[in-house]
C-alpha cells in the first residue's frame, strides 16, 4: 500500500472512531460510510441522504469470517456465493446482531458485502468493524459513477473526503444482490 493510500485510510478511520461520516471509494461505487455499529453515525447518513430509515444500508466487511460477527447463523450456501461471485456481491443475511438498529431492514436482516478492493478492504480491516456503504447521492438521485459526479452538497455533508482514486475515471457497477431467506430461498434482488 503507498504511503499516501495507508494516510489516506488511517485518516478515515479517526473519523469513523469518532462517529463521523467519510466519502469513500468502495469495490463498486464511490460510498457513504460510517462505523455501522453507531447509531447516530447511521443517523446522519440517511439524514445526509435524505432517505427514510425503513430502508436498510449495505456494509463492508473485509473477509467472509467478519460475516459471523453480524450474522447469527450464516447458511451454507452464502459461503458459496461469496467464493463463486464474478463481481462484488452483497448478501442480506437475516439475524443481523452488533450493528446498529436503524440500519437494519425491518425483518432484522442486513446487506453484507466482503470487499477486496484495495482501499476499502484495507479500510475494513484496519478499522476491525463493518462500515457502512451506501451510493454517495440524494436517494433517488443517480448513482455517482466517478467521484466528478458526486455533488457538492454531499461533499460538504460528510466528516472526511478520501484523496483515493479521486482521479478514477473507469465505470463502476453497483454490486449484485441476493437475498438468503431463513427457509433457504435465494432470491436475486439486483444483477
Amino acid at each position: 500500500m503507498s504511503i499516501e493510500r495507508d494516510a489516506d485510510v488511517q485518516a478515515a478511520i479517526e473519523v469513523l472512531k469518532k462517529g463521523g461520516i467519510i466519502l469513500y471509494p468502495t469495490d463498486t461505487i464511490w460510498g457513504i460510510g460510517c462505523d455501522a455499529t453507531n447509531e447516530d453515525a447511521v443517523r446522519r447518513v440517511f439524514e445526509l441522504k435524505r432517505r427514510t430509515d425503513s430502508k436498510a444500508l449495505i456494509c463492508l466487511v473485509d473477509s467472509p469470517g467478519r460475516l459471523q460477527r453480524y450474522v447469527r447463523n450464516v447458511p451454507e450456501v452464502a459461503w458459496d456465493i461469496i467464493e463463486l461471485a464474478t463481481k462484488p456481491t452483497t448478501v442480506i443475511l437475516s439475524g443481523a446482531t452488533g450493528l446498529a438498529p436503524n440500519l437494519l431492514a425491518e425483518d432484522g436482516s442486513v446487506g453484507l458485502r466482503v470487499t477486496s478492493e484495495v482501499f476499502s478492504h484495507q479500510l475494513c480491516y484496519r478499522f476491525q468493524k463493518a462500515i457502512v456503504s451506501t451510493s454517495a447521492n440524494i436517494s433517488g438521485e443517480p448513482s455517482p459513477q466517478t467521484f466528478a459526479d458526486i455533488s457538492d452538497e454531499i461533499k460538504a455533508g460528510v466528516d472526511y473526503i478520501c484523496t483515493s482514486r479521486q482521479r478514477d475515471t473507469s465505470h463502476h457497477e453497483p454490486s449484485s444482490i441476493i437475498k438468503l431467506e431463513p427457509d433457504g430461498q435465494v432470491c436475486i434482488i439486483r444483477k
